[in-house]
């Protein structure tokens, strides 16, 4: 897949967009935000969380995802019992009394890590080597992931009984976190009629795997305009309460600010919303639109905010 210029591949990423946008739309009724911040950490190679009770269409979303991308697609659920090499997959001995290696689900193009917190640490690392290496280790011996490699992990925000909360480095490595909000009257409605008939929603295949690399690369090719690196880069800083350029408000609502992987998406984000709305280069008004999804699992409130019942949302908007 070649264009002429990178003016003409922007194009058509953001034609692309705009078609997976409508073809996702036969299917999930609303969830907008949530779709758009899906794909935008898809064509900037990272990877997403969602965060909402049951019932919001979270399996849904991806597994129609990974079908208009043309993608192959596994759904792990995590549970307390699951061990490693149920993820990554394991030595057997075979009829030739050698061992061989048997590849696990997370050989594939898209993952669904379903509630991803009801695993202990130790199996929730080893998917976590293969976001962050694109690559797996089993027996010593390095396998490598198929590209494009995207993981998308669900987390319940209630019952939390039983359940082991991702720690901070581990959600470092999500570039967002997106919250599932109940849909409105007007969505529900046409939800409940879209699933209670006998009519089957279908989707067209838009892109492929090969395609989806070469946005990727593109858009590590869009050119940043110093002014935005600089405000992407202070707008993290500000997060951090023993930063220069943390306000004086900051500094008694945040415990912990983000670390540069923030700075990073924040950047990579803002290229992609860019091209997604038909600019060829991000703004600072692109940093911001990115911005909450990006920092609000990096930053810890402090018994302040708790008190005063701040969100992180509430705190990151003082920032702008």
């Amino acid at each position: 897949m070649q264009h002429k210029s990178d003016v003409e591949a922007a194009d058509a990423l953001k034609q692309a967009y705009q078609q997976i946008r409508k073809e996702i739309s036969n299917v999930i009724v609303g969830q907008d935000e949530v779709v758009k911040f899906v794909l935008i950490s898809i064509f900037s190679n990272g990877h997403c969380l969602l965060v909402g009770v049951p019932g919001l269409a979270k399996t849904l979303l991806v597994q129609t995802v990974s079908q208009v991308l043309d993608l192959d697609f596994n759904r792990i659920q995590f549970t307390p019992d699951l061990m490693p090499s149920d993820i990554i997959g394991s030595e057997i001995l075979g009829e030739d009394r050698s061992f061989k290696f048997i590849p696990g689900p997370v050989f594939s193009n898209i993952i669904l890590a379903d509630e991803i917190n009801r695993t202990p640490p130790k199996t929730q690392a080893a998917l976590l080597e293969a976001m962050q290496e694109k690559s797996v280790t089993a027996a010593g011996v390095t396998h490598k992931l198929a590209q494009p490699f995207f993981v998308l992990a669900t987390q319940n925000p209630i019952e939390q009984e039983g359940t082991y909360p991702l720690p901070e480095a581990q959600l470092d490595r999500f570039m967002f976190k997106v919250s599932l909000n109940y849909p409105s009257f007007q969505e529900e409605l046409q939800i409940v009629k879209n699933t209670t008939s006998t009519t089957q929603q279908s989707v067209s295949k838009i892109l492929n795997a090969e395609q989806i690399i070469y946005f990727q690369q593109l858009v590590r090719n869009i050119p940043v305009a110093d002014n935005v690196l600089e405000y992407a880069v202070k707008l993290v800083a500000k997060t951090r309460p023993d930063s220069e350029f943390a306000a004086p408000q900051v500094k008694r609502l945040l415990n912990w600010g983000a670390g540069p992987r923030a700075s990073q998406f924040l950047i990579l984000g803002a290229k992609c919303h860019a091209v997604i709305n038909g600019k060829y280069s991000p703004d600072i008004e692109d940093v911001q639109a990115v911005a909450k999804p990006i920092l609000s699992h990096r930053i810890v409130r402090s018994y302040h905010a708790e008190a005063e019942g701040l969100s992180t949302d509430d705190i990151i908007a003082q920032l702008f």
